[in-house]
């Protein structure tokens, strides 16, 4: 099992950059974070962009993953995605994984000026933009037409620094998304029962996440491939439970979600004052003794 962080994209340069470098010192197997426009609690605080943060987290570490979790089509087109994901896995010298999912109804989803999207339209969508954003990153030259998203003659040279192209995670508890997941996926995303912490008792909630993961199983057995090779990433802090409380709530929460078949585990790197306010020390005691107190 692994480690990771998830850092929002809310701090000036000047402490961003301290932050991330101690998340590679703390041994963080990744550090990803939030490819939002702005959100929830966060909308009137400072909210930079994701690809820039990672781009100069980049060029401030040497060793940690770094990633979206999660980029969504609500204000990205896979022609320039691409072609910034080219460029933000060449400066990591191949250390980039993208997070990706089918988008929520929050601030992003109307920033442009669009009409919110039905589940169903996300969904459509999705299945667009996923397989046209796997052709521009594995080949020279696309050209494909769709009837949402479409490329003619784009150019992505010199491709990826990994091969043969960046690895993808995508974020999904429905069918559809399950699918894609099983077709494109490197990784599978899950933050627990979509319909939020107020809806699934604590005791629950690993229940949801074990039937999340068998209706994985049974999408990639349609696909023919065996689900152990997806890496199975459990992103924290969006159901009731308090992982982060001691290390001891710690090594429980992350003994029950490794013996359902989690491979990564992703913190919230701490906010004072903010839904992800919790202890910086306890935090640094997780990210150094957790993994190894659970054996």
């Amino acid at each position: 099992m692994r480690l990771s962080t998830v850092i929002l994209p809310i701090h000036r340069w000047s402490e961003g950059r301290k932050v991330w470098r101690r998340a590679e010192e703390l041994g963080f197997h990744a550090a990803y974070t939030y490819d939002h426009l702005s959100w929830r609690s966060f909308r009137e605080e400072p909210w930079f962009g994701s690809v820039p943060t990672l781009t100069a987290a980049a060029t401030a570490t040497e060793r940690i993953r770094l990633g979206t979790l999660v980029t969504s089509p609500n204000f990205r087109h896979p022609v320039t995605l691409a072609k910034e994901l080219i460029t933000l896995d060449d400066v990591s010298g191949g250390r980039v994984t993208l997070g990706i999912g089918a988008g929520g109804t929050g601030f992003d989803a109307t920033a442009m000026g669009q009409e919110a999207w039905s589940p169903k339209e996300r969904a459509d969508r999705l299945g667009e933009f996923l397989p046209l954003l796997d052709e521009l990153l594995r080949n020279d030259a696309t050209t494909r037409e769709g009837g949402y998203y479409s490329a003619v003659e784009a150019r992505n040279i010199p491709g990826c620094v990994q091969q043969p192209r960046l690895p993808f995670y995508v974020a999904a508890t429905g069918p559809r998304g399950l699918r894609l997941a099983a077709e494109y996926g490197q990784g599978w995303v899950t933050y627990g029962d979509p319909t939020g912490p107020a809806e699934v008792p604590v005791e629950q909630a690993p229940a949801v996440v074990a039937g999340q993961i068998e209706k994985l199983t049974a999408a990639c057995e349609a696909k023919g491939r065996d689900v152990a090779t997806l890496e199975k990433v459990l992103l924290q802090g969006s159901t009731a439970e308090q992982p982060l409380a001691s290390v001891d709530a710690f090594v429980d929460w992350a003994g029950t979600y490794r013996d359902l078949g989690i491979t990564e585990l992703v913190i919230h790197w701490p906010v004072p004052d903010s839904v992800f306010a919790n202890d910086l020390a306890v935090f640094e005691r997780i990210a150094t003794e957790g993994l190894a107190r659970l054996g």
